[in-house]
């Protein structure tokens, strides 16, 4: 019986062995085909010639190539096909469960074999849509099938398939997990002994004829502004969704140009800047940085800060008719207060214009933290009222508020 060390090495020179000819067969005919009709190039899936990092995962009875990347290119890579990560799940029962990495919850005894080709589509476990739901996930928003209390479906033995841009989501105690499969392909692998050692080899025929048709295949990319910025929206949910995340990725994902229109919706602006810093020029304090500036089209600015969509404790402390907001409420107010501080400084005004380019007096500032259901009531509104230029936002009131405008 081979040892572990000795099936990994056999793994390892047959993922070489994977990639040599898929690189003969596959990636190469793509190149010259592109190259003799680059009029293909500009609407090509870029990352199957130009990967971030391809990774490959051996199961019992497929072995499946997975691509990452940008899925555009504007001129054919000049280099090969990139880093390489292989995953080892050969005893899975369920290869595209294990790629995943969470297990299907579905009380359904139905399961459907995955065809040749998988398009766009959509398996939220049941604990995954029961989350995607209570944040506000548009599922009409995405041009996909969704498949609701279904088991994950299976490559068939013997047979090729493939899986492009698809998504399959969880929950746990974190919230709302995600997982993208831009475009997987499922090679059938076959086995055997021979003199006491375990042979096995794949079949990649299948790729080897559809290498004009990949060739010519537009990713499926929506073109309409409306069903372009949408499935934004829900990548955004998607990230503040999940208490791993932190208000760093929050604000790294708005801040991207693609998804700058989130807060220019929501806020009335023109465009928005990040993450600026602001140097005192009066007295000697460390600089401040708020997370956003969102520019009107009068060119003056507002400030809005980001928390985090679960918060620690009440919202509002204290005897009735002596309510308050709480400790940690306070000192996120306190922090917006020395943005408010900074710009009544004329000094400061000056320098951040003749820096930055805009205007900031007497800003709106904005705090945006927690879900809808920890500011029910009128106290807290009564409470937010008696401080001067700030306004406390939840998350679920801007996704929807971004979100009803293209219902209109």
């Amino acid at each position: 019986m081979e040892s572990s060390l000795d099936r990994d090495g056999m793994i390892y020179a047959a993922t070489n062995d994977l990639i040599a000819r898929l690189t003969r067969h596959y990636y190469q005919p793509l190149y010259n085909f592109l190259s003799h009709n680059p009029h293909l190039i500009s609407k090509f899936t870029g990352f199957l010639l130009n990967p971030e990092y391809i990774s490959v995962y051996w199961g019992k009875t497929h072995v499946a190539v997975e691509y990452s990347g940008s899925e555009v290119i504007d001129r054919l890579p000049e280099e090969g096909v990139g880093d390489i990560k292989i995953s080892i799940l050969f005893n899975t029962d369920n290869i595209l469960e294990d790629i995943i990495g969470f297990k299907s919850d579905s009380n359904s005894n139905f399961e459907i074999p995955l065809a040749e080709m998988n398009e766009d589509m959509i398996f939220p476990t049941n604990r995954g849509w029961e989350k995607m739901h209570n944040l506000g996930w548009n599922v009409e928003a995405q041009n996909n099938y969704t498949f609701f209390n279904m088991r994950y479906p299976k490559p068939q033995i013997g047979k090729f398939c493939r899986i492009v841009n698809s998504r399959f989501f969880d929950a746990d105690e974190t919230g709302l997990i995600v997982r993208h499969i831009k475009w997987m392909d499922f090679f059938p692998i076959f086995t055997e002994r021979r003199d006491g050692a375990l042979l096995f080899g794949f079949n990649i025929s299948n790729v080897r004829r559809l290498v004009e048709n990949d060739a010519k295949y537009i990713y499926p990319m929506p073109d309409d502004f409306k069903y372009v910025q949408l499935p934004k929206i829900n990548r955004f949910i998607e990230i503040w969704g999940n208490r791993r995340n932190r208000e760093t990725d929050i604000t790294s994902f708005l801040s991207k140009p693609e998804n700058e229109f989130i807060l220019t919706m929501k806020f009335g602006a023109t465009r928005i800047a990040s993450e600026l810093i602001c140097e005192w020029q009066s007295e000697r304090r460390e600089s401040i940085k708020p997370d956003f500036f969102v520019i009107h089209p009068d060119g003056y600015a507002d400030i809005v800060e980001f928390k985090l969509p679960d918060i620690a404790g009440d919202v509002i402390v204290g005897r009735k008719n002596r309510e308050s907001f709480s400790a940690w409420l306070n000192s996120y107010i306190s922090q917006t207060r020395n943005y408010a501080e900074y710009f009544d400084d004329p000094n400061n005004r000056k320098w951040f214009f003749d820096k930055y380019g805009f205007n900031v007096i007497k800003p709106r500032r904005w705090v945006v933290v927690g879900r809808r259901g920890d500011f029910e009531g009128d106290i807290w509104r009564k409470i937010v009222s008696d401080y001067r230029d700030i306004s406390i936002m939840n998350f679920d009131d801007l996704v929807d508020g971004v979100s009803a405008q293209f219902y209109k």
